[in-house]
């Protein structure tokens, strides 16, 4: 596929539908569309070239936690973010880097590291807060993928999934493609890392008090515009966060 040839396919594709859908039928009007099309910039601007940099590379290997080796070497930002969020001196902190980066990778191994050091402690060592459902499931997806094929994580740390929506056929065990999402398992037996919505974030507050490591707010900007109001939300954490 060439860009320039797409390009131009498209525009064609377009003006062709403009001069035939928006045909004048006044006398006055004929020849209208075809000299606004052929104004420069008055409907199609560009192509435009988008040249993606490569991420500053890091300076140690992907072994960085060596129970839950990367496949590769990590990138500079993802090692500043594991040396702000290993043990033990944990530290709030805010990634944003572009689309592709690892940005998820810089705020779970450090977790998945957490959590293999501290099986035989029970709780929620983790909570993940997504503003959608859908980014909440997706993350769920490779999230199980990272346990089911790490010898050291399978079996000993678990992940389940709280949401707002019911499953047909919860699932009650890990698998390779899924976590737990049966909410009675969930409520007995809470799972090492919890990925939940605002809305469900409170979780059983006034049975259950999370011990946990990280909060990871994703996109929450989304919710400003949406009725959000944050200051519930810190009232809602110190309650079940003492």
């Amino acid at each position: 596929m060439i860009p320039s040839v797409v390009a131009s396919e498209v525009r064609a594709s377009i003006e062709d539908f403009l001069k035939t859908e928006f045909r004048p039928a006044s006398p006055g009007f004929e020849g209208l569309m075809q000299r606004f099309l052929a104004t420069p910039e008055a409907v199609f601007k560009g192509p435009y070239l988008s040249v993606g940099l490569p991420f500053r590379p890091g300076s140690t290997g992907a072994d960085y936690f060596p129970d839950v080796p990367m496949a590769f070497p990590p990138h500079r930002h993802q090692e500043q973010a594991f040396a702000r969020l290993k043990s033990p001196y944990y530290q709030s902190t805010l990634v944003a880097t572009g689309t592709g980066s690892g940005k998820t990778e810089c705020f779970m191994l450090p977790i998945l590291n957490h959590c293999y050091q501290h099986e035989s402690e029970p709780g929620i060592k983790a909570l993940l807060i997504y503003p959608m459902n859908a980014l909440a499931t997706d993350q769920a997806k490779r999230l199980a993928s990272l346990i089911w094929h790490n010898p050291k994580l399978k079996g000993k740390v678990t992940a389940g999934l709280f949401v707002g929506e019911s499953e047909r056929d919860p699932k009650a065990m890990m698998g390779e493609d899924h976590i737990i999402t049966d909410k009675n398992i969930l409520r007995q037996c809470p799972p090492d890392i919890l990925l939940t919505n605002y809305s469900n974030s409170h979780f059983e507050k006034n049975q259950t008090k999370f011990s946990y490591l990280h909060r990871e707010l994703v996109s929450n900007h989304h919710f400003l515009t949406h009725n959000y109001h944050p200051t519930l939300e810190i009232d809602r954490f110190e309650e079940i966060c003492p």
